[in-house]
This record gives structure tokens, C-alpha cells and sequence, in this order.
């Protein structure tokens, strides 16, 4: 059976993030009758930061465990039986000064985790996720940073511009073995009511054709 995993982190009702991201998933469920889905919203959840017990757990062997460590590991075990369960992993990530929010790298954090999802070698850091689950991530933003742009840095080497936030979840989630990710952004969304319905319009249409 197919599974879905859906990560939202903006804590507005009228997220547009949120939104992309549900209609996707809502298109998911037409073409997977049957299929599970495992949802989240990190703000609203108030996702658990890593504190000094949990950090303390992590790096314990799961024989030495004590039953407060387990109960330390209870919820980030969760999360990650529910991400290696996933065929598809669905995240709505809006750009919060110029990266993602608090709330969202607490989720990274409790699966980014050694021994689970990804291992030390002597040829580097291995993942330990399947290869091949695809993630989709939708993000509002309230400009746009294509490299053109004014916001691109000419004297960076190799180029970079204030876009923290794709490099940022490309990076992290390539060192667990999630490195087919599509990103769709509706950008615009603080540059007046016109040019953030159109940046909204060009995101309905991206996700459209991913989904088609």
C-alpha cells in the first residue's frame, strides 16, 4: 500500500504553503485510493526542539537505553518510522528569513539521525533511507531569487544569493537519501495583490503538471 508523508510548518490558516501543498496531496489521494497518509504541521504540533536528555539518547546504543531515554526517543522514533514509511514525502515550507521556519528544522532535526537515517563510514556519511522516494516541496515566498536578480551575490564564488532555503533542504535531506525533490514556489507573495495571485497561478501550474 502507498504511503504519503505530509509536513506542513506555517502556523497561518491561510497558508499558502499549507494550501499547495494540501491540493497536491488531495490529488495523491484520487491516484492512491486506499493509500495512508501521515500529516504534520510542525507550528501548530509545536514540535519539540533537541534538548540535552534527547541529544543524550541519540548517541546512546539502543541496548543501554534507559526507559527515560526511550520516552526521550519516542516521538522522534515515530517520526522516522512514518518517513521510512513514505513513498512520497510532501512538505509546505514557506520562506521565513530567507530559509524555512524554527519549527520545520525540529523536524529535521528529529530525523536526521545517526543509526536511523543516515551512518558515519570510512568513505563518508551513508544514508540510510531508500533511495527513490520522491519529496515535493511547496514554499511561499515574498519575493523571488532567481539568480538574475538583484539579491544575487556576483562576487560569491561559486554564485549564491540570499536563497537559504533550497540549498538548505537539498543539502540536509541528500545526506539521508532524499535527493529527488522538486521545489514549487509561489513567489511575489508580499509584492501587492497582482503579482502574488500570479506567483500563486504559476505555482498552481507547476504543481498541476507534477501531479499530472
Amino acid at each position: 500500500m502507498s504511503a504519503l508523508l505530509q509536513i506542513d510548518s506555517s502556523p497561518r490558516a491561510a497558508s499558502v504553503s499549507s494550501r499547495l501543498a494540501a491540493a497536491f496531496v488531495e490529488i495523491w489521494k484520487r491516484q492512491n485510493p486506499g493509500g495512508t497518509v501521515f500529516h504534520h504541521n510542525t507550528s501548530l504540533e509545536r514540535f519539540p526542539y533537541l534538548d540535552e536528555p534527547a541529544i543524550d539518547a541519540f548517541f546512546t546504543p539502543a541496548a543501554e537505553l534507559s526507559a527515560a531515554q526511550k520516552l526521550a526517543l519516542a516521538f522522534s522514533d515515530q517520526l522516522v518510522d512514518e518517513l521510512l514509511a513514505a513513498d512520497v514525502v510532501v512538505l509546505g515550507a514557506p520562506m521565513w528569513n530567507l530559509s524555512i521556519p524554527a519549527s520545520l528544522k525540529a523536524w529535521i532535526d528529529l530525523i536526521v539521525r545517526e543509526g536511523r537515517t543516515f551512518a558515519f563510514t570510512v568513505q563518508g556519511v551513508a544514508p540510510l533511507v531508500p533511495l527513490g522516494k520522491r519529496v515535493y516541496v511547496f514554499s511561499a515566498r515574498g519575493g523571488a531569487y532567481p539568480a538574475e536578480t538583484p539579491f544575487h551575490d556576483p562576487a560569491g564564488t561559486p554564485p549564491c544569493d540570499l536563497d537559504q532555503q533550497e540549498p538548505y533542504l537539498r543539502t540536509i535531506l541528500g545526506v539521508i537519501g532524499l535527493t529527488r525533490i522538486e521545489f514549487v514556489y509561489a513567489d511575489h507573495q508580499s509584492d501587492g495583490p497582482e503579482a502574488a495571485a500570479e506567483g500563486l497561478a504559476q505555482a498552481e501550474r507547476a504543481l498541476a503538471a507534477l501531479a499530472g
